[in-house]
């Protein structure tokens, strides 16, 4: 089915939920309201038999309350849910019409440097990331940044396509695991918070008298009220009882006050990564890298939601503190703040070896799930074939993942040894840039365990370095030619040490006058090809393509041309053989008016 028809049915069918769940409850609604008044009545009426008869009618009514109470809580969150799933479907739609913008932009990942993410448009808008990526939490959206920036070896590229095929086909399952996330945004601070909690030593499980004072205390005080109330002590021993105990109350809520400020409002995220962990826990996963990534949350004597959840629990007691009311006779009874750190040392000493990697998992299920939301978008795409032969790149059908298919033209490309040279030459707007970003961007989903925008996709293992946008930095008194100078020392730099890297080069060298800018580059592909470098070169300089004569081997010569028709530009935007004849500049500057 294609993926538009299955998300508008998917729409469909979720909407249909969505109104028996609003019909559910209002169905509820009612249910409560007539158990109130069967309350009210059986008070008026049941009064005279006896109140042996209205207390056993308000326990097994105030029963029914609480049991609708309860379903109606679930009601609502499952028409909270399925409102996400509409939601996620509806993002889908517009993301296959290459309305996408909604999505993060994930500037936040964009290094100051790095050797292609700039000139690939990785981060910002309308980028790759934000086309891409599907996850929930902060760790997934790094690990998808990860991947993108840098390139896998070729066993964990295996792992993942096997990992992206079978989530491709389970996409409710991924859903799902976006649904969860739209409730609450799991924050790396929040990591980070618990796993410096962790690492903290115990404040009372290394005591030998904790364990036991914990049963003691309540002990002694509510048997102390319970003589009382029978008439054994009198209310002084009581008041100077519960004093005492108060102050000791007030002890351990100061040793308390320190962890659970650390960790509070970490409930509404662990109950997030309690679901998903427990839906991962839950599905059958075939290929090896999602089996092993989910043996992580299932141990010999618990499973890993279960065990959030019992976290959840004992901070939910916790944050008990919040409510005055309440808190003040539990802790005064019961110690109740030494009770729920005991409880929380005793989780930390179960879990705090485990506990960090329920993260670090669930955002690579997250970053598998957006490559397999991509590769279900885009059926027609293919998964790289990569062959450990340094150099090597066959393509067929390559397009532009950004832009729309409808407007996009796609080429090949075929460099099957190290030390060739693609040059390209070609008319200003001919589509030289947009090539070289095509191959450059694909390449760099192939390297993440994605499937690419071709046909056929055919890939030795590289790192693409490209220099391509280059801008002056007036912070760092950097000119345009510098700084472009700099990328290529780190061009150089690569090569000369052998690292089996990929170079994409736009016009290079542009920052100085057309002599200079000829010999240096000259000089610079010379030194390429003596080095075994393989790559792309775009030019206007026609001149270079003369090196094929003194270099057959390792230069091949590729062009992108323009069509002319009664003064007016016309641009197919595909890549032939041999070098450009025909240059638009001059056509160019006189539609602006400049006379020539």
């Amino acid at each position: 089915m294609p993926p538009a028809n299955y998300y508008t049915e998917r729409i469909t069918v979720l909407e249909q939920q969505l109104q028996q769940l609003l019909k559910k409850k209002s169905i509820l609604g009612w249910l409560r309201f007539i158990v109130v008044v069967l309350l009210i009545g059986a008070l008026y009426l049941l009064l005279p038999l006896g109140w042996m008869y209205v207390a056993l009618a308000a326990v097994l009514l105030l029963i029914a309350f609480t049991r609708l109470l309860f379903t109606d809580l679930r009601n609502k969150s499952n028409i909270e849910n399925t409102r996400h799933l509409i939601a996620i479907n509806e993002d889908e739609l517009k993301a296959l019409a290459h309305n996408y913008f909604h999505f993060p932009t994930g500037i936040e990942h964009s290094p100051k440097e790095h050797l292609y993410a700039n000139d690939l448009d990785i981060f910002g808008r309308a980028s790759l990331y934000q086309y891409i990526n599907r996850t929930g939490s902060e760790m997934g959206g790094g690990v998808l940044a990860n991947w993108l920036l840098n390139p896998a070896d070729t066993n964990v590229l295996q792992q993942r396509q096997h990992a992206v095929k079978e989530l491709t086909d389970a996409t409710e399952w991924r859903q799902q695991l976006q649904a969860f996330a739209k409730d609450k945004k799991i924050q790396t601070a929040t990591q980070q918070r618990l796993q410096q909690w962790l690492n903290e030593a115990d404040q009372f499980s290394s005591g030998k008298y904790w364990g036991w004072l914990r049963f003691v205390l309540p002990a002694i005080i509510l048997t102390i009220i319970a003589l009382n109330i029978a008439g054994i002590l009198p209310y002084q021993i009581r008041n100077m009882a519960l004093l005492l105990f108060a102050i000791i109350a007030y002890f351990f809520a100061k040793k308390a006050a320190p962890v659970h400020l650390h960790l509070s409002k970490m409930v509404s995220e662990l109950e997030v990564l309690a679901d998903s962990v427990e839906l991962i826990e839950q599905h059958i996963f075939k290929s090896d890298l999602l089996a092993q990534m989910q043996s992580l949350f299932l141990q010999k004597n618990y499973t890993s939601s279960k065990a959030l959840k019992e976290l959840k629990k004992i901070l939910e007691r916790l944050d008990l503190r919040f409510n005055p009311v309440v808190f003040v006779p539990l802790a005064i009874l019961f110690q109740w703040d030494l009770q729920q750190v005991l409880s929380l040392e005793k989780w930390k000493q179960r879990h705090h070896e485990n506990a960090p990697q329920w993260f670090e998992m669930l955002a690579q299920f997250e970053a598998l799930s957006s490559l397999a939301t991509l590769s279900f978008n885009h059926p027609q795409w293919c998964f790289p074939i990569f062959k450990q032969a340094h150099f090597f790149i066959d393509g067929r059908q390559i397009g532009h993942p950004l832009i729309n298919a409808s407007k996009r033209v796609d080429n090949d490309i075929l460099i099957n040894s190290k030390g060739e040279i693609m040059l390209i030459t070609g008319s200003n707007m001919a589509g030289k840039s947009t090539y070289l970003r095509s191959i450059g961007i694909n390449v760099v989903l192939a390297m993440a365990g994605s499937p690419v925008c071709a046909e056929s996709f055919g890939l030795s293992p590289v790192q693409i370095i490209s220099s391509m946008r280059i801008a002056d930095n007036l912070e760092e008194s950097t000119s345009t030619f510098y700084a472009e100078l700099k990328k290529l020392k780190t061009v150089i730099d690569l090569v000369n040490e052998g690292a089996p890297v990929f170079i994409l080069l736009d016009e290079i060298l542009r920052g100085t006058n057309s002599l200079d800018r000829h010999t240096g580059s000259v000089a610079l592909l010379k030194q390429l090809i003596k080095k075994d470098a393989a790559g792309i070169i775009a030019t206007h300089d026609v001149e270079l393509a003369k090196l094929k004569e003194s270099y057959p081997e390792n230069i091949l010569n590729y062009h992108f041309d323009a069509q002319v028709s009664n003064d007016e530009l016309y641009f197919d935007y595909k890549l032939k053989a041999g070098v450009c004849e025909s240059l638009n500049a001059s056509i160019l500057m006189k539609k602006i008016g400049i006379e020539l």
